[in-house]
């Protein structure tokens, strides 16, 4: 039976130390990852100060949504190379964490906004480009990293219909509007080799590096989550991200939560119980995640939804790809 998915992009459905100093194993698999895929963005201070002026609030609540591809006949996707386990731990910003308290959420949701704070508000933000001349947006978050500058998201958030996006930014923190943590311009995109040849879906993932924001990096003013590769399945796991296509608005950060399952139909992903729509692309998933400090680690972003399964999302497995692109992402300069 021929299937039909879609991406999550403001796409619509239609259709720490260890990050520092890098483990042995994961030293001793440097030659067995392929190197990622990267693309100069706005990479010289001029060129940031054009970025950050395009960027209106008026642009940006006008991002309009992007029709997403279908499936390619005969594409047949492969499996994500497996790997030793590796990890990063988060790390925490200097600014204080914004809204929310103590009150914990369900550790079971299906798309809810997130009213208890902590870190994750901070950390998670929307991501703002253009692409084939129009205003589009996505998810993303910030994570531990080398240069205190990476943020992690979709393949399809840095390059679709093979063109890199132009004129992008994260947005740390976006509430309805505001901009409590700034607007940081990225310098660097970078993707994995599968998603970027042949937009195989089960490479959907990406970083970007961003340039730093009055003489500060990225981590150091809103924190990193951590970061993880080539983990088990099946795990908890809570997705955060800023749909925009109805019944969201991409206003205001919104998550889902529970075990997450294989996908059994066309992808190796891992799937989740969510009813995040366009926009939310790229926005983390996180194991090991506290409620109570906002803290965890991505192990995986939204992707993609099927579109005959709208209460489901999926996700890549981070596996050696994956990791070179952090490990290339966290080791360039951020100018």
């Amino acid at each position: 039976m021929h299937r039909r998915f879609a991406l999550l992009s403001t796409l619509v459905l239609a259709t720490g130390s260890a990050a520092l100093f890098p483990a042995t194993a994961a030293q001793a698999n440097v030659h067995m990852r392929p190197k990622p895929a990267q693309h100069a963005a706005a990479d010289s201070a001029s060129e940031q100060r054009q970025v950050l002026q395009y960027w209106t609030e008026q642009k940006m609540e006008s991002a309009e949504p992007l029709a997403a591809p279908g499936p390619k006949k005969g594409m047949k996707l492969t499996t994500a190379a497996a790997g030793n386990p590796w990890s990063a731990v988060p790390t925490k910003g200097l600014t204080s964490a914004s809204g929310g308290g103590p009150v914990l959420q369900a550790a079971r949701s299906g798309g809810e906004p997130w009213t208890a704070g902590g870190a994750v508000v901070k950390t998670t933000g929307r991501i703002f480009f253009t692409t084939q001349g129009r205003n589009a947006s996505c998810s993303g978050s910030a994570v531990t990293s080398a240069n205190k500058s990476v943020v992690i998201t979709a393949g399809h958030c840095v390059k679709l219909n093979g063109a890199f996006h132009t004129n992008w930014v994260f947005v740390p923190g976006y509430d309805k509007g505001s901009r409590p943590f700034g607007t940081w311009a990225a310098t660097k995109l970078l993707t994995t080799q599968q998603w970027n040849a042949r937009e195989d879906i089960n490479f959907d993932m990406a970083a970007a590096v961003v340039a730093p924001l009055d003489g500060k990096a990225l981590v150091d003013v809103v924190g990193g989550q951590g970061v993880a590769f080539n983990q088990p399945r099946r795990q908890q796991m809570y997705a955060f991200g800023y749909p925009a296509a109805a019944p969201y608005d991409g206003s205001k950060l919104v998550y889902c939560s529970g075990r997450t399952f294989d996908d059994f139909l066309m992808s190796d992903d891992l799937g989740l119980t969510c009813n995040m729509t366009g926009g939310s692309s790229g926005g983390p998933w996180m194991q090991g995640f506290s409620e109570s400090t906002g803290l965890g680690t991505v192990n995986s972003v939204n992707s993609f939804k099927y579109n005959f399964a709208p209460n489901w999302m999926f996700g890549p497995y981070f596996g050696n790809e994956a990791q070179a692109v952090y490990q290339a992402a966290q080791t360039t300069g951020a100018l």
